[in-house]
């Protein structure tokens, strides 16, 4: 029996690749299916087929895009069960997880929806009279979107729904590790009537990414890019676009700290902390990775944080364990050990709580992280996190922008005063007062600032991908 192989699409049409990639279970290790492999031509072919599409799709009505989006929305309610299949099998989520992320995806697109006939220009009154001008919104074109595996359906939907509904075509360019739930994106955009052309699926086996991106980037017709990954990669693809003079939107890696001051209400903190730094095995670019407390409360914060793991079970500590590949696992090991031989100490968790596969390691909870560890500055991107005593206000700002880091954050507090004085000063692109650090809705921009990126999606997503034309005439 042959093995299935997710093809790429193009023009609305399945394309089987040439040349494959297999996509191995997390969790079990076993072959789930083969994926398509581009090549330079089927990338240069889907680069035509969207800048085809996007001379009559740039012209769609609003009202036209919106159905197309209701559908879409609709359709990821009614196959819950099968979207939900393929990013179980190949992302290793908890259901939960799984359930969010299709929720959430449901939801951007049918906020975007509403979202389509908001798009204005301006007539501004000019300088010399007799004459007029006028300010247009318009479409980029082609746009690259490049999304990861972590939580494929909101951050696949995210990169490709704001600049479809601004009338921009896209090319999803999908995680090795996740083709299939990027296939699904695209079909459920095309069963809902989506135009031939004006959304086209990429993806490639590992070793060919950097010809292939390269090869998009540098395409002409390609305008902007969207990229949500790694800040290595995300620093290489902004290089390569600034040749070419492309903006590019980038929501890079995290080092989500929580500051924890002494009037806070510590069972809430220790919940919102542990579940903060552990869902998903702690693979979220907004997980938290350092927990910052008063060293007047520390032992009493210990002891919550104890209470809090006992209280969520072994079974969330088991299903927070499992992760992408085994580099992951091998990453965290070596960053807590690292940390320990330098006088850190494990508060939950231990070294050798790694599986026997080597694909899933237990979550760790290490005290006393500092400067000369590769821990403090370094994101896990698992589950591991740091937890640091500070005395006052300007020694906890201090350690939470001690960071090349800027994505997302939280204050614990009862004192609301202090929790927007340390919210101005924390370096991120959002601030949570007594909630986790983990916080993303379509209503609020997200992005973030320093080594996390430029850029934002959500609320002010449509300006991301419209520019402005300006107009004079006479009278």
């Amino acid at each position: 029996m042959s093995t299935y192989t997710v093809p790429l699409i193009i023009n609305n049409k399945p394309h089987t690749a040439a040349e494959t990639f297999s996509v191995h279970s997390p969790a079990s290790g076993a072959l789930l299916h083969n994926g398509s492999s581009a090549s330079i031509e089927d990338t240069t072919t889907a680069i035509l087929s969207a800048h085809t599409a996007f001379q009559t799709w740039k012209s769609h009505s609003p009202s036209k895009k919106r159905d197309i989006f209701l559908r879409a929305s609709d359709l990821f309610t009614s196959r819950h069960d099968e979207l939900a299949s393929y990013m179980s099998e190949e992302t290793g989520a908890a259901q939960g997880w799984v359930d969010f992320n299709l929720g959430l995806a449901a939801d951007i697109i049918k906020d975007v929806a509403g979202r389509i006939s908001s798009i204005q220009g301006s007539v501004p009154i000019i300088e010399e009279e007799g004459s007029s001008a006028m300010i247009l919104r318009e479409p980029y074109g082609v746009i690259l979107a490049i999304a990861p595996w972590n939580a494929p359906y909101i951050l696949g939907v995210r990169s490709v729904a704001y600049a479809l509904a601004a009338g921009n075509t896209a090319i999803l360019k999908a995680s090795e590790f996740s083709p299939r739930c990027s296939w699904a994106i695209c079909d459920v955009f095309h069963k809902a009537g989506l135009p031939a052309g004006v959304l086209n699926l990429i993806a490639h086996a590992s070793s060919s990414a950097a010809k292939i991106t390269a090869h998009l980037i540098a395409h002409p017709y390609i305008k902007k890019i969207n990229f949500t990954g790694s800040t290595t990669v995300g620093k290489i693809i902004a290089e390569q676009a600034g040749r070419y003079l492309k903006p590019v939107l980038l929501e890079l890696g995290g080092k989500g700290p929580a500051i924890i001051w002494e009037d806070a209400d510590l069972g809430l903190a220790a919940q919102a902390c542990i579940i903060g730094s552990f869902l998903h095995s702690g693979q979220i670019c907004m997980s938290t990775e350092k927990i910052i407390v008063h060293a007047n409360i520390m032992t009493e914060f210990e002891a919550e944080i104890k209470k809090a793991m006992a209280g969520l079970g072994e079974p969330f500590a088991h299903d927070a364990s499992l992760l992408i590949n085994k580099v992951g696992v091998e990453k965290n090991k070596r960053l807590v050990q690292d940390a320990v031989s330098k006088g850190a100490t494990l508060l939950h968790g231990s070294l050798d709580g790694i599986s026997a596969d080597g694909s899933r390691i237990k979550p760790m909870i290490v005290k006393g992280t500092s400067k000369g560890m590769d821990l403090y500055h370094t994101e896990s991107f698992g589950p591991t996190v740091s937890v640091i005593e500070f005395q006052d206000e300007a020694e906890a700002l201090r350690l939470a922008n001690d960071s090349d880091y800027g994505l997302n954050s939280a204050v614990f507090t009862r004192d609301l005063r202090r929790a927007f004085r340390l919210a101005k000063g924390i370096e991120s692109g959002s601030v949570h007062i007594n909630r986790m650090t983990i916080h993303d809705e379509t209503s609020l921009p997200h992005g973030g600032m320093k080594a996390s990126g430029y850029g934002r999606f959500g609320a002010s997503g449509l300006d991301e991908w419209l520019r402005s034309k300006t107009i004079t005439y006479d009278d």
